[in-house]
Order: structure tokens, then sequence, then C-alpha cells
């Protein structure tokens, strides 16, 4: 869970990435499997309909918090990192696991419990098999190893999830003003979603095989996320965020973040 980042690197990658997600607001288990409902690249501008439920997503993360989620990193080096847990949007503060899978010469595979919220992150070894919300209650503070982020792909990736849900929903005419755009239909766990390209700040660099934004949005017809795949310059492999919905168990523990 080492990070070494060039200052410029990190400078660049975390301006694209705040400026792609600060756009959307201001303006307004495993991998779940999917199958794609069209073949065609077609993509085309969305609809009104298609951006009124993409502007009821981030509202809908709120209301149904906490929220199951899994997020996977591909580090670079065959090292994929993956994280799973639950994040509490009214409160922006998520615990969950993470484990590593792959090999990469020097770095060695490890595994254990992760919390975060909006300022940083905290790790810590895990205690057994029980949910990570359970463990982190057992945990003091001085139990965790916190850090600053930094702009590595695991890091971006919780930075964007902890930051999705709003209180509001967005405005959908301004979404569909700025760029966002649909790009196809696909199903996840049988319900189909609008696979949509988010909007881009002006002036931002456009991501190699996603459209205009470096953020992909699939949307199922009440206006869920189900899925969120955020590409950067140089990041490669795009980091993947899936979403399973309010976690009716899931109780996040006042430790580590009480004072």
């Amino acid at each position: 869970m080492a990070r070494k980042s060039s200052t410029a690197e990190r400078r660049h990658r975390w301006i694209a990435l705040s400026a792609a997600l600060a756009l959307w607001g201001a303006l307004v288990g495993g991998v779940v499997a999917y199958r794609m409902l069209d073949g065609g690249p077609t993509e085309r501008t969305v609809t009104m309909d298609e951006a009124s439920r993409l502007a009821l997503a981030r509202l809908n993360l709120y209301q149904a918090a906490p929220v199951a989620v899994t997020l996977t990193a591909d580090e670079g080096g065959g090292v994929v990192l993956k994280v799973s847990g639950v994040v509490d949007y009214r409160t922006h503060r998520a615990v969950g696991s993470y484990g590593s899978a792959g090999s990469a010469a020097g770095t060695p595979l490890d595994h254990g419990l992760i919390v975060w919220d909006a300022d940083g992150l905290g790790l810590a070894p895990a205690l057994d098999s029980s949910p990570a919300w359970q463990q982190a209650e057992h945990l003091p503070r001085s139990g965790w190893s916190p850090r600053a982020y930094t702009s590595d792909p695991l890091d971006s990736g919780l930075q964007l999830l902890i930051g999705l849900g709003a209180d509001r929903p967005d405005n959908p005419l301004l979404l569909a003003q700025s760029g966002a755009r649909w790009l196809g239909r696909e199903r996840i766990d049988g319900q189909d979603c609008d696979r949509i390209a988010g909007p881009r700040a002006q002036g931002a660099t456009p991501a190699p095989g996603n459209g205009d934004s470096p953020l992909t949005y699939w949307v199922d017809g009440n206006g869920d996320l189900r899925r969120v795949t955020m590409r950067l310059p140089g990041l490669g492999t795009p980091t993947t965020l899936e979403f399973g919905g309010h976690d009716a168990t899931a109780k996040l523990p006042d430790a580590p973040w009480a004072t």
C-alpha cells in the first residue's frame, strides 16, 4: 500500500479528476457481471430523460446510505487492489477491507482494513473474517495508520467514491448542455443501464476511448448509480466503482473518526 508518485504527476491527475467531479456537482463481494445490450459504437447527446436520471444519481446515493461499494484499481506492474466496504454519504465516512492480487517485483501483496473520508485514509491489520465495520468498532485510533491522499489509482478512486453523494439533485438541463453524452446500454445484475459520459470542464483533456469525460456513469431506470469508471491520462486500465445499494446491516462506528 506504499505510494510513489512525482509531484507533477500527482498534481496533473488530481486536477483532472477534481475538475470532472466538481463540474458535475456544481452544475447540477466481486465485480458485477454485465453484458452489452447494443453492440454499436454510436454515441450522442443525452436526452432530457437520461439527463434527469443522471441528475438524481447523487441524491439517490445520499438517501440510500450506507451504501455497499466495491472499488477495483490497477496499480500497475500486475498488481490489482480491491476495496469492499460501505460508504455513509450523510457523514462522508467509509470503512472496508482491502486486498491485492497479482504480482510485482519488490511489491508485497497484502490485505487489511481501510477507513477513509474527505481528508485522507487509515489502514489497519484485519482482526478476523467478520465485516470490516464490525472489526473497526474494536480498533482504537492508535490501531490505525493514517496518511494523506496521493493521486495513485486507489487513492483517486477513494476520493471520487466519498464525494459522489449529494443531498440534492443536480440540474438536468445544465448536465445536458455541458457535454454529458449517452454511450450505450448495458445490463448490470439484471438491470438495464444507460452508460453516460459525464460533463467535461472546459479545456480538460478528453479521456482515451471514453468520450470526452474521464468519468463514465452507469445509471439504471430509477436514477440509481450502478457503476462509475475513472480513466485519466497515464493510468491505462480505469478504476472501477461498483454500487450494491443500501446495506441495512452496516453501522459505521464512531472510531476512528471520534475526536
